[in-house]
């Protein structure tokens, strides 16, 4: 879609392929133009806990996508495209630069049994605290152990192992190279030097000369010749290399100031903080990827946001109703649920616990709670998992507000639990096109249309990190909130401690991407 047919004498194309589509989108420069593509795909499970994708269809969708936006911008001048992608994938490419293998994303829980290894082992604090990437079974430090140990045949054969973003660039390009954020997300990463770390790649059974250069976020390569022409643009039109998706989705959002979170809930959600270098977590809770040199994202993900709405609607039913109906149940019942409790682990979890074996729970049940007390529990587990979160961020840099996106804050009930749950004003704000703005943002930055990445934002979405009024709360659901904090985290510690009393042998549920 777009905002106007007439497009602008300039624009840059933010580039946003992540794990279910690729979404393109052309910002006019000082304009407020934009025009939006999509191109969905499939996430394939061939086995199960398998998440793998087929790089040439991405790679189809890609060009697609650019082809369609290129021709709505037709008449302005682009700029440049800037590429964000999803995080934590690896491809084995032949000597050919070919695949061998699917994209292994990083919702695939393959490897949960190295990743466990790798967590019980004396190196794991050094590992989290060298790449900023805990140890999970998302990481591909613990997916190439897997490939090392499960498929020594097909790994011999491979000359490079890349993420996504390196194989879009490849495929845009014809240059092999990965950047700084996507690199900080593989675990293989040593974020003082922001060269490979020797010792995991040593774990993970490669050699290093398997992986690609990394480049900085901002660093620009040129559009291939064949590509060009296919879209219609200038051959060496300027790439550039972008940054991983989370970290630009704080860009996207406008989340940049000391103590602004980006919170982002979708299917999953998480919560993140710009730092001007990297840092560790000392309890091993938070991750810590680039999105420049010297701009570096703080925080963590959840696997469960909005479907766990989904599932409750699916088990309590809504009387023929959508989300909406039932989440009308949930404002009906007060803050706290009358006691009822829920760990929303239904998928495999990731923050603050990282521990892919535990499954969810509900406490506190009474006869007198109804449909509605479920559903207000589950929104607040939500919240809860959420606030674990941005009080881990709290003690790196004091939280004074919360800039949140999302689909679920529609509901007043997601908006009003969350605002009371986290502690801090909370803003939601539109940031549809998110990661693909943040990407815009930077590539301006990049190619010299931009002094800083607020200026790059402020060109292209005028007013989005002044715009919206924070949520209001209820007295008394904060106090109720104030008190659930207080408790919340002895809870999740005790219940990791008694998990192994419930059936884990069965494969983790699949994660799904924010």
């Amino acid at each position: 879609m777009s905002t106007s047919p007439y497009p602008p004498a300039e624009v840059v194309i933010g580039l946003d392929v992540g794990t279910t589509g690729t979404k393109a989108v052309a910002f006019g420069l000082a304009s407020g133009w934009r025009h939006t593509v999509v191109r969905e795909y499939p996430l394939l499970a061939p086995r199960p806990g398998w998440q793998v994708q087929d790089p040439s269809t991405i790679v189809a969708a890609v060009m697609g996508a650019l082809a369609e936006v290129v021709t709505a911008a037709r008449g302005a001048r682009v700029v440049g495209i800037s590429v964000s992608t999803a995080m934590h994938g690896v491809i084995g490419l032949d000597e050919f630069l070919q695949p061998l293998t699917p994209l292994v994303t990083w919702a695939d829980s393959r490897a949960v049994a190295e990743a466990a290894e790798l967590r019980a082992s004396d190196e794991a604090e050094a590992l989290h605290s060298a790449s900023g990437t805990p140890i999970h079974p998302m990481s591909p430090l613990a997916k190439l152990l897997w490939f090392t140990r499960h498929e020594p045949a097909l790994a011999a054969k491979v000359r490079a192992w890349v993420g996504l973003k390196d194989y879009v660039l490849q495929a845009l390009t014809g240059t092999s190279v990965t950047e700084l954020s996507s690199a900080s997300g593989t675990g293989l990463l040593d974020v003082t030097t922001r060269r490979w770390n020797p010792r995991a790649v040593e774990l993970a059974g490669i050699r290093e000369d398997q992986l690609p250069p990394i480049l900085p976020t901002t660093a620009v390569l040129g559009l291939s010749k064949a590509v060009a022409a296919r879209l219609g643009l200038a051959p060496a039109l300027p790439v550039v290399v972008g940054a991983a998706d989370g970290p630009l989705g704080n860009l996207g959002t406008g989340a940049l100031d000391p103590g602004v979170v980006g919170l982002s809930v979708g299917t999953s959600g998480a919560a993140r903080m710009v730092v001007p270098e990297p840092v560790t977590d000392p309890r091993g809770r938070l991750f810590c990827y680039a999105l420049t040199d010297d701009a570096w994202v703080v925080g963590g993900a959840i696997s469960n946001g909005g479907i766990a709405i989904r599932w409750a609607r699916e088990i309590l039913g809504s009387d023929g109703g959508d989300d909406a109906a039932l989440l009308e149940l949930a404002a009906t019942v007060p803050a706290g649920s009358d006691g009822l409790v829920m760990l929303p682990y239904l998928l495999a979890e990731r923050a603050p616990l990282w521990d892919p074996s535990l499954s969810g729970a509900i406490l506190g049940v009474r006869h007198s709670h109804t449909r509605g007390h479920f559903v207000r529990a589950v929104v607040e587990g939500v919240a809860l998992q959420l606030w674990t979160i941005v009080d881990g961020l709290d003690a790196i840099s004091p939280v004074t507000s919360v800039r949140a996106t999302g689909g679920v804050f529609r509901s007043r009930v997601w908006r009003e639990v969350t605002a009371g749950v986290l502690g801090h004003p909370v803003t939601v704000t539109g940031g549809a096109e998110g990661s693909a703005l943040g990407a815009a943002a930077l590539g301006l930055l990049a190619v010299g249309r931009a002094t800083s990445l607020r200026h790059g934002l402020d060109l292209l979405s005028p007013g989005l990190r002044a715009s919206g009024d924070p949520v209001v709360v209820p007295e008394g659901d904060r106090t109720a909130y104030a008190l659930a904090r207080q408790r919340i985290p002895a809870l999740i510690d005790s219940y990791a401690a008694v998990s192994g009393l419930f059936d884990t042998s069965r494969e983790p549920a699949t994660t799904v991407h924010p």
